[in-house]
């Protein structure tokens, strides 16, 4: 016999892997620059020289030592630059010991979701949200409940958040800058969210983690990204450096149990022992130590705001709506019929790749990645063009 469960995600995969993976196929048959593939978050922009230089001394180094294991939760040293990283960039108080070390942001979050719940509690998620959400909470023998963000702004709708909210409530996850709208949480919206959560675990006497999934905090066009763990003391930051610094494909990135939260060592030894029982245990030894000294390097993030401009321009003279985002690297455009998923695959006949909305647990909308090269965006008018004329007839 086989899990079932697991047989139904592997029979159903993530929608963008699986536009992803279509685009791959359609690239080989009529050529790459035929297809105008908006479906992931592929960073167009290399990795910044400073990693790619820690990259070949990490490699001159000893052949034995540079691919050797490290403890599980990472590397001594590397945690502690992390946490010296958060407390000077900052302000708050942070220690290795809260430090855990992991391939990428999807298994932080799905430790993190094995070490702050139970098998029956419930996770908030503001939609439109990351797909897998949903299956790392119910990994986790959760259930996710979706909550939609504000209508007009997407940013968190309070009185919905405290609706949502049961004895059953354990988490909440944010996502700012926000995958697939682009939103940056206000500082305003954090701290109206950080006084509800304070409320209800004193009205309903439990406890209430803020996880907060930060892939695309550097990416941002002039907003304010507010730290989370200062304004909220149970909070929990899933990072990764796959977008920051040009490496999704390396997967490394970390979690931050906020020294503020009072009984911050006890969590950290559940996230250790989460890691362990799912096997997220040592990431990348040479990843580790490249970021270690890459932890101040800021992003270039000109030609993505360039990108944004091109697209959300050439768009808004074809009559589409979109939502202008703020940060990260994607635009939520108005689906030309009210089936997201029938829009997208009629785009697919015009070589479009668009990422229908119900993957993000919304309705009507399409996301597009616009970290690619500039000259796809700008070859990919005319389809757009030739799309919407086909509505229009």
């Amino acid at each position: 016999m086989i899990n079932e469960r697991m047989y139904e995600l592997g029979a159903e995969p993530n929608k963008i892997r699986e536009l992803f993976a279509f685009g791959l196929a359609r690239k080989a048959e009529i050529g790459a620059e035929n297809v105008f593939d908006f479906s992931i978050g592929n960073p167009s922009v290399p990795a910044p020289a400073q990693v790619q230089e820690q990259f070949q001394k990490e490699l001159a180094k000893d052949p034995v030592k540079a691919h050797e294991y490290t403890p599980s939760p990472g590397d001594a040293i590397v945690r502690q630059a992390i946490a010296d990283h958060i407390r000077d960039a900052f302000g708050i108080p942070a220690t290795p010991g809260n430090v855990y070390v992991t391939s990428g942001a999807s298994s932080a979050i799905d430790i993190t979701l094995a070490a702050i719940t139970n098998p029956g509690d419930e996770v908030i998620a503001i939609a439109p949200y990351f797909p897998e959400y949903r299956t790392w909470s119910e990994n986790a023998g959760c259930t996710l409940v979706e909550v939609p963000a504000d209508a007009e702004t997407f940013q968190p709708d309070i009185a919905a958040i405290e609706a949502a909210i049961t004895p059953k409530t354990s988490a909440v996850i944010i996502n700012s800058p926000n995958n697939p709208v682009g939103t940056v949480y206000t500082r305003a919206s954090l701290e109206a969210l950080a006084d509800l959560l304070r409320r209800k675990e004193e009205e309903l006497g439990t406890r209430i983690f803020l996880l907060s999934d930060e892939p695309y905090r550097e990416i941002a066009y002039g907003m304010e990204i507010p730290y989370v763990p200062a304004l909220y003391q149970d909070t929990i930051v899933c990072y990764s450096f796959s977008k920051s610094l040009s490496l999704p494909g390396e997967r490394i990135g970390y979690i931050y149990v906020s020294d503020l939260i009072p009984d911050a060592a006890r969590i950290s030894t559940a996230v250790a022992g989460a890691g362990r029982a799912l096997g997220y245990i040592c990431a990348p030894v040479l990843l580790q130590r490249v970021v270690a000294t890459c932890l101040d390097v800021e992003p270039d993030v000109t030609p993505y705001e360039e990108n944004r401009r091109i697209l959300t321009e050439g768009l808004a003279q074809l009559g589409y709506e979109y939502v202008e985002p703020d940060g990260a690297f994607y635009l939520w455009v108005r689906a030309l019929e009210p089936d997201a998923v029938a829009f997208s695959e009629r785009a697919k006949d015009f070589e479009l790749l668009l990422v229908p909305s119900d993957s993000f647990g919304a309705q009507g909308w399409v996301r597009l990645s616009y970290c690619i090269p500039r000259n796809i965006i700008e070859r990919s008018m005319p389809a757009f063009a030739a799309l919407k004329a086909a509505y229009d007839d």
